[in-house]
């Protein structure tokens, strides 16, 4: 009997903690985890991780196609390519919208060197034009080096200091910033502007630190704008290594450096945006748009910048497509020509979207690299954004289970004409933190993106699209 008890007791113990252990567990579960909302956000990234294609497509269009900068054969390449892959799955429209885009070319390897340094000698540095760059004709030219830190400094200094110089920018990106676009913002001017702030001065070239984090022998390039009425002077990036030692050097000594690019700008070429929708069941004219772009530098194979956005955008698509979603309102995907070195396609998309008073709704940009996705940034017109923050805000419930949120503050280059509707612009907020040792360089390959990261982005954008088609409107 006392056995029997002691037994009895033991079960009912068993029982007691069996029952609580359940009682936690729903205790802890988010009552919204099982509404039909989260049920059908499972289902996307089910789907996504275990059938998406934009793994697959970035490698073709990495290492089949490659870089794809525009105006060039490579870049009409990818826009048959992606053209094609968006008609296979089976979308209620898929076209081409001309654009007339830019058409640069680099040209010969380029050449950057000290030259008779008496405590160097000769030595060369690792350098790239900037795009846009005109340059200095087949023998080269040599100058004196004048190192500053930015463009107001150059105005300082005045004529007599930079007449007949090459301008060295020499500001790096703050590495005490943890949002690394922040540290890019702060210094990109000197790329952008640079030469044309030096050549007001009398300067005859001008090198740029490069826009990176890193500390390497990799150089980066990048857009440079000439501004009207302003001559036109060659520009050239050099590795952060060698801008360091270049520093140092004009600490110790006066230092000349020959400089060699033959790149040019040639006239424009017909390309186009390409661009693939779903057509909504109840709000046919008004539009969520997911996208990237699909032109990318001459270095490397454009993967991070921007062909993960391009691939992840169509893998919205698909994902849609696959699990027989049927929006509300039209869900299309732009897959931008000439964001690198003039925005047409931006430019021209919007242009063609107000005279057919296609309203946006929601824009979603993929142009921060493919690694892994911590949320998305929200922009608007100063005039609608509360009412649109009270919309989406309440999105977090959903995202943070997955690691991310929503937050103030994005966008992208691309949806930014867009802004005059008045609808929402958003911008996929990855992990940035190694975004800008690969940016604009020869090793913005397809072997530095993690499939995982990848797909985990094109979920997330989905998930986004899916929130905005079901609770948002004007």
């Amino acid at each position: 009997m006392i056995m029997k008890a002691i037994w009895g007791l033991k079960l009912e113990f068993k029982i007691k903690n069996f029952l609580i252990l359940i009682l936690l567990s729903f205790l802890m579960t988010p009552v919204w985890s099982q509404d039909a909302e989260s049920e059908f956000i499972q289902s996307i990234y089910n789907q996504s991780l275990t059938r998406g294609s934009s793994y697959e497509w970035l490698h073709y269009l990495t290492k089949r196609v490659g870089a794809r900068l525009s105006g060039s054969p490579q870049a009409a390449a990818a826009v048959e390519y992606t053209r094609q892959m968006l008609d296979s799955l089976g979308l209620d429209r898929v076209w081409l919208q001309p654009v007339e885009v830019p058409h640069w070319v680099r040209g010969d390897k380029e050449q950057v060197r000290i030259v008779n340094s008496s405590r160097l000698g000769t030595q060369d540095l690792h350098a790239t034009s900037l795009g846009n760059s005109i340059g200095t004709g087949p023998l080269g030219l040599v100058g004196e080096v004048i190192e500053v830190h930015s463009l107001k400094e150059v105005e300082d200094l005045g004529r007599d200091k930079i007449a007949g110089k090459i301008v060295f920018y020499n500001r790096p990106m703050d590495k005490t910033l943890h949002r690394t676009f922040m540290a890019y913002g702060g210094a990109v001017d000197q790329r952008g502007g640079g030469a044309s702030q030096a050549a007001r001065f009398g300067a005859k070239a001008v090198l740029v630190r490069s826009m990176t984090t890193a500390t390497d022998l990799v150089p980066h390039t990048g857009a440079l704008r000439y501004q009207d009425g302003v001559p036109q002077i060659p520009a050239l990036a050099i590795a952060t290594k060698d801008a360091d030692l270049l520093s140092q050097l004009l600490k110790q000594e006066s230092v000349s450096v020959y400089l060699r690019n033959t790149c040019r700008m040639q006239k424009p070429e017909p390309s186009f945006n390409v661009i693939g929708e779903i057509t909504g069941s109840t709000y046919p004219d008004q539009v969520i748009l997911v996208g990237g772009h699909l032109d990318s530098w001459d270095v490397g194979e454009g993967a991070h910048d921007d062909g993960a956005g391009c691939v992840q955008s169509m893998q919205v698509l698909q994902t849609l497509m696959r699990l027989g979603y049927r929006p509300q309102h039209t869900i299309r995907c732009v897959l931008f020509m000439n964001e690198e070195n003039g925005g047409a396609g931006g430019d021209e998309y919007a242009k063609v979207a107000m005279a057919e008073n296609v309203f946006h709704l929601a824009a979603i940009e993929s142009d921060a690299g493919g690694f892994l996705p911590l949320g998305f940034g929200l922009s608007s017109d100063t005039e609608v954004m509360d009412g649109y923050w009270a919309q989406v805000e309440p999105f977090n419930k959903y995202l943070e289970p997955l690691g991310l949120k929503m937050a103030k503050g994005g966008g992208g280059s691309d949806i930014g004409p867009l802004r005059p509707q008045k609808g929402m612009l958003f911008g996929l907020s990855p992990d940035s933190q190694r975004y800008f040792d690969y940016h604009h360089t020869d090793i913005d390959t397809f072997d530095k993106v993690n499939e995982r990261e990848l797909t985990l982005g094109a979920a997330a954008m989905t998930t986004l699209v899916y929130l905005l088609d079901q609770f948002a409107s004007r």
